[in-house]
């Protein structure tokens, strides 16, 4: 019974002494700790103002100044689309610079790569392709699709047949996958993989039978298979 009692006193102790030291280590350093919770509040404040009250009004601007640049890229008119018009609308290049750190700016780093790709600087196009962030569901393999396209019009056709098939994976549907199918399978050809384009070329005709590329997909089969056999 004793030893329990000098247990609990020792304890007691113990917890007096614990409190004792976190006093004095409040007391010798409120000064630091006070900046230190001041230096948080004032992050939180920021980063509740960027987001808040900082990034709509930015966001909206840089959509209104892309606007007339997405109206001239809907009229293949790709030069005022990337660098702007006489009327001092800004074209996708500078949206992308100016508004950076928009959705807006993110998306004029892809209209800017498709129209370099429209307009045959496949190089840049692969720069501003990969600068573009895609966070929904159907673009991420268009923008892969699209750098595929570069590399497929550099004559790179190993990095064109990665991006193919890249962007068939990315995301499977009846639209985008067998369009990618089958640019996979024709950079195979190029690279004299007839047996991977043939794979290609038959996972259209099984998985994607109704769709534009599978209803002529025979053709490509039997054109990969009598390569096949005579490489």
């Amino acid at each position: 019974m004793s030893n329990k009692k000098k247990q609990s006193e020792e304890e007691i102790l113990d917890v007096g002494e614990v409190y004792s030291k976190t006093e004095h280590f409040f007391e010798n350093n409120k000064q630091t700790i006070t900046f230190g919770l001041t230096a948080v509040l004032i992050i939180v404040a920021g980063i509740v103002y960027y987001f808040n009250f900082y990034m709509p009004p930015l966001q909206k601007e840089a959509e209104s100044e892309m606007f007339y640049a997405q109206q001239h890229f809907a009229r293949d008119s790709f030069r005022l689309a990337m660098y702007g018009d006489n009327e001092g609308h800004l074209g996708f290049e500078q949206v992308a610079t100016d508004y950076s750190s928009t959705n807006a700016g993110n998306v004029a780093n892809y209209y800017m790569g498709i129209s370099l790709l429209r307009t045959g600087d496949y190089e840049g196009a692969v720069a501003y392709l990969d600068r573009y962030e895609a966070n929904d569901e159907i673009t991420p393999s268009l923008k892969l699709g699209a750098i595929g396209d570069a590399y497929s019009e550099l004559g790179e056709y190993e990095k064109a047949l990665g991006y193919y098939e890249d962007a068939a994976n990315a995301e499977s549907n009846s639209f985008t996958t067998p369009i990618y199918l089958k640019k996979a399978g024709i950079a195979a050809e190029k690279l004299n993989k007839y047996g991977d384009a043939r794979e290609f070329y038959e996972s259209i005709k099984n998985d994607y039978p109704n769709s534009q590329e599978g209803r002529g997909i025979e053709k490509f089969i039997q054109r990969a298979k009598l390569m096949q056999e005579k490489a």
